[in-house]
């Protein structure tokens, strides 16, 4: 790759500290060619985020098919998946390629992996009572509220997964990269704008904006140790904050960014495909409930923890 390019693919990322290796290896620089295209083309973050969406949801009703002959299209499913996050990876390098910066794009590229899995989750369930499987088929046939109870607690994780997984890696970034390199917000301000707007006449922006809202008021819910952590360092630094105190943050929630990145996508449609290929669709919804519940309160324990300690190490001084 000519150096103007790596430059360029290297400015396209959100920053080595929250990059994941497979991303890195695979979604990152399939994401950058088709974000190439796309603004040689005139395409617009958002139409990529949407395409995503169409390929996506087909890839996860495809995963449906449990009996053959048709159990092919499971592996047309987990490709159709695999090229959504391809645009998934490549809205967001377009957008830092070409400055095309929205709130609207950024609950489009929340909102797009929540639609693929809402459709995967409905597509195993089914699968799971109409076809079976080689190891609970028959009971879940005659217990069918199981399967279900574990679909829609599992889906309900996965929101909170998700949530708090993005709301880690913007904090992070902020003392990495400052307010500009961030996308990390408040609810104060975000509900100032939210009243200024009228249904009548703003009716999808204001929508957006409760949207948005309430998206960040259930990230910040769960992290009041690093709610508190940002009052102080508002209260005594303003956006200011010295580099001595941004590098001894990062030294502390580096280590958690792998959490942030295996409760994103990767790990979870790893597991998911191999439930797939081996017939035990089940097992991804007791992998998300068991395995990932679990990361996400190890997570969030550490991350609470020495965010308690900088604050008191602050209002000590």
């Amino acid at each position: 790759m000519p150096m103007g390019l790596i430059e360029e693919y290297k400015a396209s990322l959100k920053s080595m500290d929250t990059e994941e290796h497979i991303d890195l290896w695979f979604y990152r620089p399939l994401g950058f060619a088709w974000a190439k295209l796309f603004a040689r083309l005139g395409v617009t973050p958002n139409v990529v985020t949407i395409l995503s969406i169409i390929l996506g949801v087909a890839g996860g009703v495809l995963l449906y098919f449990g009996a053959s002959p048709l159990l092919w299209l499971n592996y047309v499913g987990i490709f159709l998946i695999i090229w959504a996050n391809t645009y998934d990876s490549a809205d967001g390098q377009l957008a830092r390629l070409t400055k095309q910066y929205s709130r609207l794009g950024r609950i489009l590229d929340g909102v797009s992996g929540d639609l693929w899995f809402f459709a995967i989750y409905f597509a195993l369930v089914f699968r799971e009572l109409h076809f079976g499987d080689a190891w609970l088929g028959d009971w879940f046939a005659s217990h069918q509220w199981v399967i279900w109870t574990m679909a829609i607690v599992a889906g309900l994780s996965h929101a909170k997964q998700a949530a708090s997984a993005d709301y880690y890696r913007q904090f992070h970034l902020y003392f990495l990269k400052g307010k500009d390199g961030s996308e990390l917000d408040s609810t104060g301000p975000l509900r100032d704008a939210y009243r200024e707007l009228s249904w009548s006449g703003n009716f999808f922006k204001k929508l957006t904006a409760l949207v948005y809202l309430n998206y960040t008021a259930q990230q910040e819910a769960l992290t009041p140790q690093m709610q508190r952590l940002r009052r102080v360092l508002r209260e005594r630094y303003g956006d200011d904050i010295p580099q001595d105190f941004r590098d001894a943050f990062r030294r502390k929630s580096l280590p958690m960014m792998k959490y942030t990145n295996m409760l994103s996508f990767n790990t979870r449609t790893i597991a998911m495909f191999i439930s797939v290929i081996i017939q035990v669709p089940w097992l991804y919804f007791a992998f998300e409930l068991v395995v990932l519940n679990l990361m996400l309160v190890y997570m969030i324990v550490c991350h609470e923890s020495f965010c308690k300690r900088f604050s008191d190490q602050l209002e000590k001084q």
